[in-house]
């Protein structure tokens, strides 16, 4: 989680140095090349910062998903319950956001909504069985996704937090950035404008 947070330190502390300037007789960087460099820093810092964040939710959907097939091999019942959370499970990937599709802040609130439920709904399900207090390893799928759940936020604050860094960075530097194409110039979108409306 705070692998991020240690790629976004990195870039500061590059700037920094490239910004206190060269020794006596180095070479002297341009502010084009310097601009360059931390855009190329800023980018990679955004592309570790989000696979970080989907990897852990994908982590998420597996435990979710060994749950179900843990409740389905113990349990003698409630099949067809069990056939409709697979179903909603299966949906989860094709109803997550990307970076794009963050635009529209319905699909990351349908996709917190579907997640949300399916996961309180499968904990409800498995902590309600008789044998739970002596299967060890219900007990730890539920444990795993409930520790993913609680950190969903805390990625998408450090994934704002280098997005909100980002997007001002290109609105400063904008014209230090020929060559690169527009559509990478673009502000991205924030996780916070969800929840602020």
């Amino acid at each position: 989680m705070r692998i991020c947070l240690v790629s976004f330190l990195v870039l500061c502390s590059a700037l920094a140095f490239k910004c206190s300037g060269p020794p006596d007789g180095a070479k002297r960087v341009s502010r084009g090349d310097l601009v360059k460099d931390s855009y190329a820093a800023y980018q990679d810092s955004l592309v570790e910062c989000w696979n970080t964040m989907i990897s852990d939710d994908n982590h998420k959907i597996v435990a979710m998903s060994n749950l179900l097939q843990e409740l389905i091999a113990t349990t003698g019942d409630d099949h067809e319950q069990l056939e409709r959370f697979e179903e909603r499970l299966d949906q989860l990937s094709r109803l997550r956001y990307t970076q794009k599709s963050m635009a529209n802040s319905d699909v990351i609130e349908e996709y917190d909504f579907a997640t949300t439920s399916l996961v309180q709904e499968l904990i409800s399900l498995a902590e309600s069985k008789i044998d739970f207090g002596h299967n060890i390893t219900l007990q730890k799928l539920v444990d795993d996704i409930r520790l993913a759940d609680e950190r969903v936020n805390n990625y998408r604050a450090e994934y704002d937090e280098i997005v909100s860094k980002y997007n001002n960075f290109i609105a400063m530097n904008k014209s230090y950035l020929t060559g690169v194409s527009r559509d990478s110039l673009k502000q991205k979108h924030l996780f916070q404008m969800v929840s602020v409306e």
